[in-house]
């Protein structure tokens, strides 16, 4: 299916810190100190407010968190208006993570708590004893944080006690939790699959370079980028290799699942698709960010019930000679001719990982692309999947009879 510009926006600034999202906002923070809020899937700006955060941005339960140089502040999702601040002595080292109401928060300290995100409440902290190497993963009752010294700490999210730890070859990046199995790539080049229940390490794969981003995962598969420039999925369970692909660019982030396709960035804007189950290219050109959105298709009916039918009669001898090579369509659908996509700017880049938006019509996922451009700034593309040929809408047939059931008034 090809893809198509839904809408696209330059910001007339660059980004300075990665984007914020929750179910119905996108939050971007740009030049000369502004925090600008956009709904989604609309693509209509809400708000715009001063503000200067120093790390990627987080979001949930109608408030977006900022990490200031004077520590934490909250916002209120329907305005930018600031719901409650707590200054810390000791600055994150890594974003912070909001899910079911809790904020954690790792500091360069070795220092990890949980924060009751309405209010900004501190409920626990504890000592990592090393600073956390990426954002930590929140599942269920426990968080998983990555840390520098090469261990998975896992915690209890209510309380911040220890349930287990592992201590891999090198440092861990961002970790996947998906069902009874954590996902996550090392400094050194290797691939891990940990259980969740007790920190088992149940195998592992050695790659040609390091992992980047968070992993993703479906009921089969897990799906990992690896600076050797080259996608792959295993299997799940026994770590086998299910298929590799080469890149034709350099990945600057994890992949993306979006239904059964695969999207992937680099430092160019476009964007790669493949598909999950075997990993070749998706169909179509790759996703170019800031085409213009194609004409709609015009679908009229033309048909009139006796007029402009092909009369032929039933002559044996001559009725191939006489059929008519061409019969009149009912529907004509009149496509014009779609412009060649235009980019945002010729020397565009990606700027962040596409971010999944639901459509909430169809209920497919549509893709957010994020890029930056030296002249025009950030740009933002809603991207969706066309359907080939598009779907025509159902009306009555000409004529139709309806049949009531008979009901017999004879006595019995």
């Amino acid at each position: 299916m090809p893809a198509r510009a839904v809408w696209t926006l330059v910001l007339n600034a660059q980004l300075t810190v990665a984007p914020g999202y929750d179910e119905t906002h996108a939050y971007f923070a740009i030049d000369s100190d502004r925090l600008v809020a956009y709904s989604l899937p609309g693509g209509r700006r809400l708000w715009m407010v001063t503000a200067h955060p120093v790390l990627p941005l987080a979001a949930g339960s109608d408030l977006v968190f900022l990490v200031e140089s004077s520590g934490l502040v909250a916002r209120r999702a329907a305005d930018g208006a600031i719901v409650w601040q707590l200054a810390l002595s000791d600055p994150p080292i890594v974003p912070p993570v909001f899910d079911n109401g809790w904020l954690v928060v790792a500091t360069k300290g070795g220092q990890i708590g949980a924060l009751r995100a309405t209010d900004g409440t501190i409920v626990w902290q504890r000592d990592l004893g090393s600073p956390a190497q990426a954002r930590a993963s929140l599942a269920e009752d426990r968080v998983y944080v990555s840390t520098s010294d090469g261990r998975v700490v896992t915690l209890r999210v209510d309380t911040g006690e220890p349930v287990w730890e592992r201590r891999l070859g090198s440092a861990p990046n961002e970790i996947l939790v998906s069902g009874d199995r954590l996902f996550v790539g090392t400094k050194d080049n290797f691939f891990y699959c940990v259980m969740t229940k007790d920190g088992r390490i149940d195998w592992r794969w050695r790659t040609g370079g390091d992992i980047i981003g968070q992993p993703v995962a479906d009921e089969r598969h897990v799906f990992f980028v690896a600076l050797d420039n080259v996608l792959r999925a295993m299997n799940r369970k026994s770590g086998a290799q299910v298929w590799m692909r080469p890149l034709p660019v350099r990945p600057i982030a994890g992949a993306v699942l979006a239904g059964s396709s695969l999207l992937v960035v680099g430092q160019s804007a476009q964007v790669r698709v493949f598909t999950a189950k075997e990993g070749t290219a998706a169909l179509g050109e790759p996703i170019a960010p800031g085409s213009p959105p194609p004409p709609a298709l015009t679908i009229s009916s033309l048909y009139f019930p006796g007029v402009d039918i092909p009369r032929v009669p039933l002559n044996e001898i001559d009725l191939s000679a006489k059929m008519p090579t061409k019969i009149p369509s009912e529907i004509e659908i009149d496509a014009p001719t779609a412009p060649k996509p235009t980019p945002i700017a010729s020397d565009a880049e990606s700027a962040a990982p596409p971010h999944l938006v639901d459509d909430p019509t169809t209920h497919f996922p549509m893709a957010l692309i994020l890029t930056k451009d030296i002249a025009r700034g950030a740009g933002v593309t809603l991207v969706t999947r066309e359907f080939d040929p598009p779907l025509t809408p159902l009306a009555p047939l000409p004529n139709m009879v309806m049949i009531a059931p008979q009901t017999s008034t004879t006595p019995r």
